[in-house]
């Protein structure tokens, strides 16, 4: 009995040290995918908006010159259209299903209903409220963690927002070498 005992001890270590592993990986995926899709969602809500809107930000106040620290900055990368954007992005988390690469066994989160109505491929996405739920919250979590990266990125810069978030600034998808980068 002691035998088995000592026997079945490293066993039982090494499956529990597995499911962990395992458990880490899918959250690392999902929280991967969300801070993916979350850009993604921001970049075409950012294209939706007429590129010659402008607002004005700055300080109203004159300064000792007799002038107004005014400037005019496209609406669409605005802080505050940004800000709006994000109270309302992770809603859309729900048009998204779960595909598991074959090789990897790695999961990654794909848009799964049309913006504009066109039959999509879904032959490789799982759909499940659990994941989309999953999915929803874990954007929520990056949008309340990250608000500030978020709206340095999209205020500033257009090229490779997805890599350059999620991967170098938040550390969200460390393993990204292995995921395709639809930028490239």
């Amino acid at each position: 009995m002691r035998e088995a005992a000592v026997l079945l001890t490293p066993c039982v270590v090494l499956s529990l040290l597995l499911s962990f592993s395992l458990a880490a990986r899918q959250g690392q995926d999902i929280r991967c995918g969300a801070c993916r899709a979350l850009v993604d969602e921001m970049e075409w809500a950012i294209s939706q908006v007429d590129p010659k809107k402008m607002i004005q930000t700055g300080s109203y106040r004159i300064n000792p010159d007799g002038s107004q620290s005014i400037r005019e900055v496209p609406l669409a990368r605005s802080e505050g259209n940004l800000l709006e954007l994000m109270e309302i992005v992770c809603e859309s988390m729900a048009d998204y299903g779960e595909r598991t690469d074959s090789s990897t066994n790695r999961k990654s989160y794909i848009r799964i209903k049309s913006r504009r109505g066109e039959a999509m491929d879904l032959s490789e996405a799982t759909l499940d409220s659990r994941v989309t739920g999953s999915l929803k919250f874990a954007c929520e979590t990056i949008v309340e963690q990250h608000e500030d990266e978020v709206i340095e990125y999209f205020a500033h810069e257009t090229d490779y927002v997805k890599d350059k978030l999620c991967s170098k600034r938040t550390d969200l998808c460390d393993h990204a070498l292995e995921i395709h980068h639809d930028e490239l």
